[in-house]
């Protein structure tokens, strides 16, 4: 996968997209919309595209306005302007020979790709994820600010542990909205996905566009999945349904894997643009999360990089050592490694400012083992490729791409 950071125009400023092309041919063309308040930096929103991708499907992602990356004022934003910037991303795909036919939309960016099908007729298939029926349901989460926006026009909500504006006419688009009977007009084949204990929208949402919807159309149960599908089996499971359905409809090939280079690639996107968490993606079947200690500014929800780098030592010291003993028949049955990690004030100039990295492995051995071979096994870890690569001058390569 090669993906492309954009800017194109939207409907109140400049917005920021991605587009992850798949390695070979494309098969299909489609655009993800995003949840409420949130960006195309989540964690589901980088894992589904990045497997669609793998399968031929060429994605864009995008921020809507005054989110993620896009400019803009988000209390200037409503529903309207975001099925306008949807359209707008679809434009912008089209001036480069990249032609949507598949829509795929989160929650509230679920309802903005029901209207926008109902209305573009290139559109072939659709699909859902925890969407509501109408975008009046978000009036629920702004219930008890309610009073205030009646009386002075505005109010700030705190949402996610961020701070949004919203006004009285978000209020009155919402209302306004009528997402049913856009799903009644259209002509795109429809998967309905939505989970029965989503407490954000509830599952009668799904219910209600399913019956209002026209065959073809699906729906399946994330059963135990919440609303922003957190958990890596969710996303990689809404990807691979998204593609066998969609192929009924679409053409799509999976492309061949190219053969890795080394390792292979690690792709590490920021879910927020003002905290610290990462989503991390390692070839096509790991994810997990880094993060930095709340007193430090993050919220904890991962590792720290420094953890992932004595993870690394930790868990390659482990493997060689398990690798020796089984070519030389030791009989080792167990390996704990620990690992910690500080910085220290050069040892040979101790009034000198510069620091180096100080790890302490500490490194368990169970069994019936001699004097011999226990030195041995802690000799060998000294090879461990992580171990040699640390104490060697790493050479790290920087380039920037578009």
């Amino acid at each position: 996968m090669r993906t492309e950071e954009v800017t194109f125009p939207g409907s109140k400023a400049n917005l920021a997209g991605r587009i992850s092309h798949p390695d070979g041919e494309v098969g299909a063309v489609a655009v993800f919309a995003h949840c409420f308040t949130c960006s195309k930096d989540i964690p589901a929103v980088t894992r589904i595209t990045s497997r669609l991708s793998n399968h031929g499907i060429a994605v864009m992602s995008f921020d809507f306005g005054g989110l993620g990356h896009s400019h803009g004022d988000f209390s200037e934003t409503n529903f309207s302007t975001n099925v306008l910037d949807l359209k707008m991303a679809i434009d912008y795909l089209q001036s480069l020979d990249l032609s949507p036919t598949l829509l795929v939309g989160h929650s509230l960016g679920g309802a903005a790709v029901l209207q926008v099908a109902s209305e573009l007729r290139q559109i072939e298939a659709v699909v859902t994820i925890g969407a509501p029926s109408s975008p009046s349901h978000l009036e629920g989460l702004l219930a008890e600010h309610l009073p205030e926006i009646a009386e002075t026009g505005e109010a700030t909500v705190t949402l996610a542990n961020r701070d949004f504006v919203f006004k009285q006419q978000f209020l009155q688009d919402i209302r306004d909205a009528d997402i049913l009977s856009c799903v009644k007009l259209m002509k795109a084949a429809l998967l309905v996905m939505h989970s029965p204990l989503d407490n954000t929208v509830g599952i009668d949402n799904a219910e209600e566009i399913f019956q209002a919807a026209r065959h073809p159309k699906s729906f399946v149960s994330l059963d135990d999945a919440d609303h922003l599908l957190r958990k890596l089996k969710d996303s990689e499971y809404v990807a691979d349904l998204i593609v066998s359905w969609a192929s009924r409809y679409l053409t799509i090939t999976k492309t061949k894997q190219p053969e890795a280079d080394g390792d292979g690639s690690v792709v590490v996107s920021e879910v927020s643009v003002d905290k610290f968490q990462q989503d991390i993606l390692i070839g096509q079947k790991h994810s997990m999360l880094a993060d930095e200690p709340k007193d430090f500014g993050g919220q904890d929800t991962g590792p720290t990089p420094y953890q992932f780098l004595a993870a690394g030592l930790g868990a390659c010291t482990s493997m060689t050592i398990r690798m020796y003993a089984k070519r030389k028949e030791i009989p080792l049955t167990g390996i704990s490694v620990e690992v910690s990690h500080d910085k220290r004030h050069a040892e040979i100039d101790p009034e000198a400012k510069s620091t180096h990295d100080h790890f302490v492995r500490k490194i368990r051995l169970t069994g019936t083992l001699t004097a011999d071979q226990r030195q041995s096994l802690l000799a060998i870890a000294d090879k461990c490729p992580v171990h040699r690569s640390l104490e060697a001058s790493a050479h790290i390569e920087t380039v920037e791409v578009s």
